[in-house]
C-alpha cells in the first residue's frame, strides 16, 4: 500500500490546495469499469434568458450563485478530463449531469442580472483563483491510477454537498432554494455512483469533508429521482 496526497478545504468553500493523506486501498484490482477510447466533450445548451427579477439579492446570495456556477463547472471539467485519461463511463455520465447543473445556475444568474464568471472560459479555466488552483491539483491527483481518479470524484461530490448547504443557509429565495435542492439531489446520486465504483475496486473511501455519519446516510441510501 502507498500513501498519496489529498486535499483539505476551508469550511465555506473549496479553499487553497493544502494536501492531506489519501485513503489507502484495502485491496484493489484492474479497471473493471466499462470504458471507451473516444475523447469526451459534453455538449452545452443555451438556456432561454428569463426576465430579470426585481428581487434584490444580498451580496452573500450573489457570491453564492457565482461560486456555485464555477464549482459545478469545475466538477464537469474535472470529470471530462478524467474520462479522457481513464475512459471510465462513470466520468462521462456524471459530466453530462454537471453540465446541466452549471447551466441551471447560469439560468439564475441571467434571471437576477448577475455577471457570469464562467462566460467565455474554456474547460479548466476559472475566474476564482482558488478554484483554478484546485482544478489543477485535482487533475494531477487523478492521473496516477483509476482509483485515485474515483477518489477525486468522491471528494468533489462530498465537497459540493457541503458547499451547497452553506449557500442554502444564506438565502430565502424560493427559486434559488429549489435549484440548490436539485443540485444536492444530483450530488448525492453522484456520490453513490463513485462510492459503488470504489467498492468494486476494493476501496473503502473515508470522507474528507462531510462526516462519516453523513457519508454513510447518503452512500447507503438508494438512488433518488431528482426533480420529481
Amino acid at each position: 500500500m502507498r500513501r498519496k496526497q489529498f486535499l483539505r478545504y476551508s469550511a465555506m468553500a473549496f479553499g487553497a490546495a493544502a494536501l492531506a493523506p489519501w485513503l489507502t486501498a484495502c485491496g484493489g484490482g484492474g479497471d473493471s469499469l466499462a470504458s471507451t477510447t473516444t475523447a469526451f466533450t459534453p455538449t452545452t445548451s443555451t438556456l432561454a434568458a428569463a426576465p430579470k427579477s426585481t428581487a434584490v439579492l444580498s451580496q452573500e446570495e450573489i457570491a453564492g450563485l457565482k461560486f456555485m456556477r464555477e464549482e459545478e463547472k469545475l466538477a464537469r471539467d474535472v470529470y471530462v478530463a478524467l474520462f479522457n485519461v481513464w475512459g471510465a463511463k462513470v466520468f462521462s455520465q456524471i459530466a453530462l449531469s454537471e453540465t446541466t447543473h452549471t447551466e441551471t445556475i447560469l439560468g439564475l444568474l441571467t434571471k437576477y442580472g448577475i455577471a457570469d464568471p464562467a462566460v467565455g472560459k474554456a474547460e479548466g479555466v476559472f475566474e476564482d483563483p482558488n478554484l483554478q488552483a484546485l482544478y489543477n491539483t485535482l487533475i494531477a491527483i487523478g492521473h496516477p491510477t483509476l482509483m485515485d481518479a474515483l477518489k477525486v470524484g468522491a471528494l468533489i461530490e462530498e465537497t459540493d454537498i457541503r458547499d451547497i448547504n452553506v449557500r442554502k443557509a444564506v438565502t430565502n429565495e424560493a427559486d434559488i432554494l429549489q435549484v440548490y435542492d436539485s443540485l444536492l439531489c444530483g450530488s448525492r446520486n453522484h456520490l453513490r455512483s463513485f462510492n459503488s465504483q470504489l467498492l468494486n475496486q476494493g476501496v473503502a473511501y473515508l470522507p474528507q469533508v462531510i462526516t462519516q455519519a453523513e457519508w454513510d446516510a447518503i452512500a447507503n441510501a438508494p438512488a433518488e429521482t431528482c426533480g420529481k
